[in-house]
């Protein structure tokens, strides 16, 4: 790199800066499985922007609810539900069909 180059490279780095200041941390998709009447992981920490996506691979149905959040139609064997996690915040949900079955999303 030049002498000249290395001048720019402070004013270069604070816009830079500047343009990504606000953007959210990239966020993965996450799965959670529905195995023998419960959600694995049963608590999960993500990042805002993260989509989460529960797969039913139990025999029978099952739904995943967060009251007033989401709401998924009836799983049955190897149905998916997946939802985008956009505002921070603790998430608990169930299947409403099996109350025992809880778990509970931290979005940060």
């Amino acid at each position: 790199m030049t002498s000249r180059a290395l001048r720019h490279l402070p004013a270069c780095l604070a816009v830079t800066m500047a343009l990504f200041a606000g953007v959210p941390a990239y966020a993965e998709d996450v799965n959670i499985s529905i195995d023998n009447f419960t959600f694995q992981p049963a608590e999960l920490t993500v990042k805002v922007g993260t989509t989460v996506t529960w797969t039913n691979r139990d025999d029978i149905p099952h739904l995943v609810v967060s009251a007033g959040k989401f709401r998924s139609k009836a799983l049955d064997t190897d149905d998916k539900f997946s939802f985008t996690f956009t505002a921070a915040g603790d998430y608990k949900y169930f299947c409403s069909l099996h109350p025992h079955m809880t778990g509970t999303i931290k979005v940060e």
